[in-house]
């Protein structure tokens, strides 16, 4: 007797459900993020199109939105993989509704509005908050490189330049003669009446290279003088700063670094965020130049009272941000610190802590590192590691976020509030589904 199997008949028509609704689970994420979306303000954003009379009417902002916003949460970044999935993935064809917007019109959108999307970390943090209905009581700092998008090997340092503007300068001023006796020799030959604008490919290049080095060494020069500025040098004094001979450029994107990361030195922007240790939700998120965390640690602190509205009673971080200038600001704002002195781990302490007095003339740092050394101060730094470095993890590895798709550092921020909201929305999912 044959074995039976259920009915399997891939010519037959598929009776779709009439309602978008029955295409996916009720917890589904997609119909998360579509909820989420329909409470933010995009009034910025609708007001572009409702000013806009000609063409054919655009795709409505609040659909596109959901699309973008799904994409980032599921490790979806790129504009073309988000057509395809609106072809091929349930979760963006509900989210869509029927609409087939291509790459270029998602990445238009995205890039038209990314100071709106931006933004919009503010209006999804607010609800997490208050869905948790939280006060902002510990928070963990922490840094992490994220490649730009950029090759490393698109940089020129200071002293290359030098050396390449010379050489150039040789071989245009040479290549600049041998136009000259090319010139007077056919003018003896044909005539005078030539038009005398056919320029040499060969000195072409070389000029167009020379002029991108010279802006390049302008850039640099720039940026050592802003430098010497925000070190409190005189004014006279550092409008002469020169650049570090090391000091580099990167022609694909000029506002990338060059970082040490886990890869060894990277092309980079310094992403940094501030994460409550409850449901890990990111309180406050920006992107640096810097490739140093020392002077990250009042910035971030400060973009968390913009950002969630509230200020944070502690602060726990790794030793990066340890300076006797940032402890000081705590004391100043009268947050409770629990920073690491040095790459010593308190977790593993099995030695009780010192006893008696600090010993006379004991500095901030000194008073920090007695402090990490207590009982309740080693158990609060040693959760550090459990808070912050997940998130990265969640971001990096489980999204497969590892390089920016923009260039600049205003877009970049822009990009980075986005990954840091649909991580937000992320844990608002599984925090209202747990």
């Amino acid at each position: 007797m044959a074995k039976s199997y259920r009915a399997y008949v891939p010519e037959q028509d598929l009776l779709l459900p009439p309602s978008l609704r029955d295409w996916l689970p009720e917890d589904h994420l997609a119909y998360f993020v579509s909820d989420v979306v329909d409470q933010l303000d995009l009034r910025a954003i609708e007001s572009v199109y409702e000013e806009e009379d000609r063409g054919q009417p655009p795709y409505h902002p609040r659909m596109m939105t959901k699309i973008l916003l799904y994409g980032y949460c599921v490790g979806v970044f790129s504009s073309r993989r988000m057509q395809k999935k609106i072809a091929e993935d349930v979760g963006f064809r509900v989210l869509a509704a029927g609409n087939e917007p291509d790459f270029r019109t998602i990445s238009d959108f995205r890039k038209l509005h990314l100071p709106v999307l931006e933004g919009l970390f503010d209006q999804v943090l607010q609800i997490a908050l208050q869905a948790g209905t939280m006060k902002l009581g510990r928070v963990v700092l922490d840094g992490s490189k994220v490649k730009a998008n950029a090759s490393k090997h698109k940089a020129m340092s200071y002293g290359r330049m030098q050396e390449d503007e010379k050489r150039l300068k040789e071989e245009v001023k040479r290549l600049l003669q041998q136009a000259e006796a090319a010139d007077a020799e056919e003018d003896a030959r044909y005539g005078a009446d030539r038009r005398g604008d056919e320029l040499p490919a060969e000195l072409a290049r070389r000029e167009t290279r020379l002029q991108r080095i010279r802006e390049a060494k302008r850039a640099l020069e720039e940026r050592a003088r802003e430098q010497a500025h925000s070190k409190g040098e005189a004014k006279e004094q550092a409008e002469k700063a020169k650049p570090e001979a090391k000091m580099q450029y990167n022609f694909s994107d000029p506002e990338s670094r060059i970082m040490p990361g886990a890869e060894g030195f990277v092309q980079a922007y310094n992403t940094q965020i501030a994460v409550e240790p409850d449901f890990q939700l990111i309180v406050g998120q920006r992107v640096t130049q810097a490739s140093n965390d020392k002077q990250q640690l009042v910035p971030t602190l400060e973009v968390i009272r913009e950002q969630a509205g509230q200020t944070p009673q502690e602060v726990v971080t790794d030793s990066g941000y340890c300076s006797d200038a940032n402890l000081k600001y705590l004391e100043k704002k009268k947050m409770e610190g629990f920073i690491a002195t040095d790459r010593e781990s308190y977790r593993d302490r099995h030695q009780p802590g010192p006893r008696g007095p600090l010993p006379k003339g004991a500095t901030r740092v000194d008073r920090m590192r007695r402090k990490l050394q207590t009982q309740v101060g080693a158990a609060i730094y040693s959760k550090r590691k459990t808070v912050v470095e997940p998130v990265f993890g969640q971001i990096k590895q489980a999204r497969g976020f590892r390089q920016f798709l923009l260039r600049g550092l205003e877009k970049v921020q822009g990009e980075w509030a986005m990954i840091c909201l649909t991580h937000n929305i992320l844990k608002l999912h599984r925090l209202c589904n747990g």
